[in-house]
């Protein structure tokens, strides 16, 4: 299983705190090339694909990258590009912040591919910006990897200017950018662009089989889902003591994950992969509505952030079927990471890919292949690209976030909130601007005072 590593402390846009850590002006023609190749893929026979991408399968063009997000995910998901493909160069760095692009560059330099590292100070772009001048680097793929607040504005701007993209997961804060997501998917269908999601447990082959033996009926029909993802949490990432040059939007950018407006709060954030997994197992169903309780125990607020520490949740679908979900990051408490899927006649634990039933006797074991499910995302994103096998994971990730969105949703409230008014939500979190200076520490929600929007 994934676990937490810690906060990169000098980057803004450093990503998601539940991913492994980092492991030890051309011509125009390749892009066209790439648009090209996917667009005579969609609609060619094998033959005549094999002869159109014939130079691009034998790995002689030449695959530029870049990164927008320069934190610990971000590094990590460029090292996890370079080694996935040997003609993939990772050539343009962008952050809010200078020194993330410095740390991250120190630490892809480390790495075994570093000789495809290939990002001189002309191509190492900060400030709110940044993300339009990597896209603008003239590069095939971009690495989406800042906080989920931006990714919605991210994704549009690499869809528009024609790349493929990985987008760390989760893909939004509020539903008004979930819909830009959808949007941004749609387009990227129409353009056939790839769009890979950092949702990784859909990319471990224990997982997959799991699901498959599930959607295939061996445990019979799904009558619950109990899920958790609770971690020793927060308390060991302490937020970073203010500098006195600071101003309030660096601060909070800087303790990105405590801030709601930024994250989405630990539901929405660290906690999708356990709600993603159960949306999964439901065939990526949307759940008619759900319930929560949660709040903040363990950190002293406003100072120190407005997310909650604790969420449980209950989502209600169609035929009666319910998924409990809790998830929590409080220091002391039992870390567990599990999704079990219980049917009418027998159970599934999803991540040690098992079936057992009611007496506790195992029915399925998967003895498959293993892998590192980071790695696998980047390698079947570059697979594809060379054959044309164009990957678009757009409608679950956006359906995913949504899911920790709702579940924020009732929680903040105390309510029953419908999917269908979850949707239709105008809650805004983005500020009024981003620009440096004065910005109010968000209050903390108050279960049954906060109302829905």
């Amino acid at each position: 299983m994934s676990t937490p590593e810690r906060f990169p402390i000098s980057a803004a846009d450093a990503l998601s705190t539940d991913s492994d850590a980092i492991e030890n002006n051309a011509a125009p023609s390749r892009r066209d090339f790439l648009k090209t190749s996917s667009l005579v893929a969609a609609g060619a026979v094998a033959g005549s694909l094999a002869v159109a991408r014939s130079a691009h399968a034998a790995g002689s063009d030449i695959l530029k990258v870049g990164l927008v997000g320069c934190g610990g995910r971000g590094t990590g998901a460029a090292a996890q590009a370079l080694k996935a493909d040997p003609n993939v160069r990772l050539v343009a760095l962008g952050d809010v912040f200078p020194d993330a692009i410095t740390s991250s560059l120190a630490n892809l330099k480390k790495t075994k591919e570093a000789d495809r590292v290939d990002v001189p100070v002309e191509r190492q772009f900060s400030g709110f910006d940044n993300f339009k001048k990597v896209c603008d680097s003239d590069i095939d793929v971009v690495l989406l990897a800042t906080p989920p607040q931006f990714r919605p504005e991210h994704m549009e701007y690499a869809v528009k200017a024609g790349l493929h993209t990985f987008v760390e997961k989760p893909v939004a804060v509020d539903a008004l950018g979930v819909h830009r997501i959808l949007a941004a998917g749609e387009e990227a269908k129409k353009k056939n662009l790839a769009v890979v999601s950092g949702l990784c447990w859909r990319y471990d082959f224990g997982a997959r089989a799991a699901m498959q033996q599930i959607q295939d009926g061996a445990i019979g029909d799904i009558c619950a889902i109990h899920a958790q993802y609770n971690t020793p949490g927060l308390p060991k990432w302490p937020m970073l003591k203010r500098e006195s040059s600071w101003s309030d939007m660096e601060f909070q950018l800087r303790n990105w994950y405590y801030y709601t407006w930024l994250s989405g709060d630990g539901i929405v954030e660290q906690a999708v992969h356990s709600v993603d997994k159960a949306g999964w197992a439901m065939k990526d169903e949307a759940p008619i509505s759900c319930m929560s309780l949660g709040g903040l125990a363990s950190r002293i607020a406003p100072e120190r952030g407005n997310i909650f520490d604790h969420h449980s949740v209950v989502y209600e679908y169609a035929g009666g079927v319910r998924v409990f979900f809790n998830c929590c990051q409080i220091e002391g408490v039992s870390g567990d990471v599990s999704t079990y899927v219980m049917g009418s006649k027998a159970n599934c634990l999803v991540e040690r890919p098992t079936i057992t039933d009611r007496k506790g006797e195992t029915l399925w074991r998967y003895r498959g292949q293993k892998n590192t499910m980071h790695q696998t995302e980047h390698d079947e994103l570059f697979a594809g690209l060379r054959s044309g096998n164009i990957i678009n994971n757009t409608e679950y990730m956006a359906r995913s976030t949504m899911l920790g969105i709702i579940g924020r949703m009732a929680s903040y409230t105390a309510k029953k909130i419908t999917w269908e008014q979850a949707m239709n939500s105008q809650e805004n979190l983005s500020p009024a601007a981003f620009e440096w200076g004065p910005l109010p520490t968000p209050a903390v929600a108050v279960p049954g005072v906060t109302k829905f929007v």
